[in-house]
């Protein structure tokens, strides 16, 4: 193995670890207002990381026309929620084992091709002897992403297997990106692509966080609308500072 392979491995590893240890966050939170508030900090961390991170890459990449895959993204999910996969539930807390579930795979799916693009970026960065840089981006993001998949996966009535095993795979598209990058640079140079791909991503967390998660924190949060107005807004800085930290 080569070293280049086994930095990528390694930190692959953490990074794996990274999104389980979010996710075990939710899975022992069980009072159902908490977790309406975390879903409104998912909602937080999927905006934040659409302004804040990916969208400013994209343009740093790809330039103004990058955006156009903006709302092709979000478009992608409302097709695919809409006619391939089955909607939350209207009670999503008190959904029953015989309701139709939707977000949770939605966000999967979303989430995923983000990792995805992490995981190019982290095969190029450690090629480039900046591996280590990446690394710490990638997993200061992949936690809180983590926490906002099992929040929604768990809103739907998931068990702890169910959760741990979404946030496993999720955790793992990071070393198929990277693999991807190794197997197909030279053919394809997949970093000039990495631009659209990190707009086409945003428009999905958008679509995530406006569409599914506000609405459902609006309708089962209203209790609590002040804890989840300062949950939203965690989000937001959260992922604001992780964005100025990883600039500088």
């Amino acid at each position: 193995m080569s070293p280049v392979v086994a930095t990528v491995a390694a930190y692959s590893f953490f990074i794996l670890l990274g999104a389980i240890a979010g996710s075990l966050v939710v899975v022992f939170t069980h009072r159902a207002t908490r977790l309406v508030s975390f879903l409104a900090f998912a909602a937080g961390v999927m905006l934040g990381a659409a302004f804040f991170h990916m969208l400013p890459e994209a343009f740093h990449g790809g330039g103004y026309p990058s955006f156009t895959l903006v709302p092709a993204g979000f478009v992608f999910l409302v097709v695919l929620e809409r006619n391939f996969l089955s909607h939350t539930c209207e009670e999503p807390l008190n959904c029953t084992e015989h309701a139709h579930h939707g977000l949770g795979l939605t966000a999967f799916v979303g989430l995923s091709v983000h990792t995805l693009i992490d995981g190019l970026a982290l095969g190029s960065a450690v090629t480039e002897g900046v591996g280590l840089m990446a690394f710490i981006a990638i997993m200061a993001h992949k936690i809180p992403s983590s926490l906002s998949l099992a929040s929604i996966l768990k809103s739907e009535g998931k068990g702890t297997r169910v959760i741990l095993g979404y946030a496993s795979f999720y955790g793992l598209m990071v070393p198929v990106g990277a693999g991807l990058y190794f197997l197909s640079n030279a053919a394809l140079h997949l970093e000039k692509f990495s631009p659209w791909a990190l707009a086409f991503s945003a428009g999905t967390f958008l679509y995530i966080a406006v569409s599914d998660l506000l609405p459902h924190v609006s309708r089962h949060g209203k209790e609590r609308q002040g804890r989840n107005l300062v949950a939203l807004v965690a989000g937001l800085l959260l992922m604001l500072a992780l964005a100025r930290v990883v600039e500088h």
